[in-house]
């Protein structure tokens, strides 16, 4: 494996200052959408979403995976998904009801809190498909909401598309979440010495 700049366990690698620039984009979006300048909150989101795929095909392809990495690269998902669902609760028309961010919310600290719990112990909790899979859902939702409001007119295509992607978004959501307790509750019963 080629030796990269930044590799050797410091926290300021490419990948964390990816993720860096991706938390200063995720508080910019949300600040966007609260001005009503959706053009350039997508143009942010697309790029901020963008950048959670490259820090992590870098950090894995050249070995700079850190402590400081895995903490802070989830945290700033969270920021940037949790934040946008509730600056977009407060706009008219944006397809994304109080209740829906309430669960987004709800869902991501719950999972935090049993990776916590569980890796605290020494146990593996690393990120599922399906946790993956929520994610790109819960992306695709926010760009179509943004499409929406960014539009005067919208077609029926994209009144579908985002009524479809919010749905898909809040039901992976729920079923990640889920599939997430699930597994807690096996780790902690094979560490407990419960047979399987």
């Amino acid at each position: 494996m080629t030796p990269v700049p930044g590799s050797s366990g410091s926290p300021w690698n490419v990948p964390n200052l990816l993720t860096s620039a991706r938390f200063v984009l995720a508080i910019a979006v949300i600040l966007l959408i609260q001005f009503k300048l959706f053009l350039a909150a997508l143009i942010l989101f697309i790029i901020a979403a963008s950048t959670d795929w490259m820090d992590g095909y870098w950090a894995r392809k050249y070995g700079q995976v850190t402590k400081f990495g895995r903490i802070f690269d989830p945290f700033v998902d969270k920021i940037i998904i949790c934040g946008t669902f509730i600056a977009l609760v407060a706009v008219a028309d944006s397809g994304i009801q109080p209740w829906m961010a309430v669960l987004v919310v709800g869902r991501e600290l719950l999972v935090t809190s049993l990776r916590g719990m569980i890796e605290g112990a020494g146990k593996d909790f690393s990120a599922t498909a399906i946790g993956k899979w929520k994610m790109v859902f819960q992306c695709v939702a926010v760009v179509a909401s943004l499409l929406f409001l960014i539009s005067p007119a919208p077609a029926l295509w994209l009144v579908w598309a985002l009524r479809v992607s919010v749905w898909l978004a809040v039901g992976l959501t729920l079923y990640s979440g889920y599939v997430y307790v699930m597994e807690a509750a096996r780790v902690m019963r094979t560490s407990d010495g419960v047979a399987e």
